[in-house]
């Protein structure tokens, strides 16, 4: 059942004009029904156009009813309907008028999507589906729409130093990489997968003309984007993480540890490495008295693990200080001192930085790093968490373009002003 309203009608539908702040939109009448309100609505232009090469005609083939979904009016559910012309195009055959409200094929208002990824952008996908009133899907749909058709321009115009990572979802059982622009600090590519021939689509999507541009790129040690980038850019410098090759020290001195305590354990000296682990692997400014205190007692207590904690910490200060001049040398100083070490774990360290020594080195000299990668890489999995996981690699990709790429969705977009 529904119910006209009639009184002033003419004062009602300029109010909702105004209320609903459409462009190019004319309120024709309202209704009342048990859902909510039904506005009747019809273009401001006389000529219908083609919704798909945007031909004006006049060759109407039908009419047919149609609602569309916008944004909630006093906590009342709203609907826009028109009866919706089809055109009979030249270009096109018959094919459904563009509305200036609504993207064609789509029920909803571009105003109620917009307020949508807006809501998107801060909260969690389940708490959105039940403030706008929903399925779960449709958000997901929603955004990638959203996405398509916010970002201006080509976000792979101009990119000279590229930052490339992937990151896990569902259980870390699927992955997806992610290309920032260093300069702008944004995601300008991400796909499915953490392959070379996943980084070879996006340099597929970039093209030979651009991919010469490109002068640097920035990735941890990965085998297969060290082989794709070397093949599609091989005029780009390759500049590995510090970080990465840091947490290899780390780990190396970690074995070393474990190895000594498996050999002293049911000694008298087992006590003596208790409680090492941690004060080993924080850096010098995060030490407290005490961590100074055991660490000072460790070079007579277990030299071989003294040794490893040197190794970790002088080449940490070589990637914080050594600079175009010495970086070379103090490398190479380092990778001899790791071999005569007798520590395994450090020889192994030795072999694997010399094999990508020029990356290593692309560091000291240019200062690059995935800093930026990794923390938009952070936020990502924050919104991975806060969505409570995906189940596809594309509505995952959209929520990055959406929160990562530079796409700014205001409180205009939710409320109209």
């Amino acid at each position: 059942m529904s119910t006209t309203i009639g009184t002033r009608p003419r004062r009602l539908t300029t109010l909702l004009n105004v209320v609903l702040g459409l462009k190019q939109t004319r309120v024709v009448g309202v209704e009342i029904d048990h859902y909510g309100l039904i506005i009747d609505v019809r273009p401001a232009t006389r000529l219908p156009r083609c919704s798909g090469c945007f031909y004006e005609t006049r060759k109407v083939h039908d009419r047919r009813e149609r609602k569309w979904r916008h944004r909630d009016l006093a906590g009342m559910y709203v609907q826009l309907r028109y009866n919706l012309r089809r055109v009979r195009c030249p270009h096109c055959g018959v094919r459904a008028e563009l509305v200036p409200w609504a993207e064609p094929k789509v029920w909803f208002t571009r105003e109620f999507e917009d307020a949508l990824a807006y809501m998107a952008q801060r909260m969690d996908k389940t708490t959105i589906a039940d403030s706008m009133r929903v399925s779960w899907q449709t958000v997901g749909d929603v955004i990638e729409r959203v996405v398509a058709r916010s970002r201006s321009g080509d976000a792979l115009d101009g990119l000279t130093i590229i930052g490339v990572d992937e990151l896990s979802y569902r259980r870390h059982h699927e992955y997806i990489t992610v290309v920032v622009d260093h300069n702008k600090g944004a995601v300008v590519w991400a796909g499915e997968g953490k392959s070379a021939e996943t980084l070879n689509e996006f340099f597929k999507e970039l093209g030979p003309e651009r991919t010469k541009r490109l002068e640097a790129v920035t990735i941890d040690m990965s085998g297969a984007y060290i082989k794709a980038v070397s093949e599609a850019s091989p005029q780009a410098r390759i500049i590995f993480d510090r970080f990465h090759v840091q947490r290899l020290a780390h780990d190396a001195l970690d074995q070393v540890r474990r190895a000594e305590v498996r050999e002293v354990k049911g000694t008298p000296d087992a006590s003596s490495l208790k409680g090492m682990r941690w004060p080993l692997q924080k850096s010098p400014w995060n030490l407290t008295p005490r961590d100074n205190d055991t660490l000072d007692s460790l070079e007579r207590r277990n030299r071989r693990l003294y040794r490893a904690y040197l190794l970790k910490e002088s080449l940490c200060e070589l990637l914080d200080h050594a600079d175009k001049t010495d970086g070379h040398k103090r490398l190479d100083d380092w990778m001899r001192w790791a071999r005569r070490s007798r520590l395994e774990p450090f020889k192994r360290l030795a072999s694997t930085i010399e094999t990508h020594r020029d990356g290593i080195i692309g560091y000291i000299e240019t200062r690059l790093n995935n800093g930026r990668v990794e923390g938009l890489n952070g936020k990502i999995r924050a919104i991975t968490k806060r969505s409570f996981g995906f189940h596809r690699a594309a509505s995952l990709i959209a929520m990055v373009f959406l929160c990562c790429s530079g796409i700014v969705m205001t409180a205009g977009h939710m409320y109209p002003t």
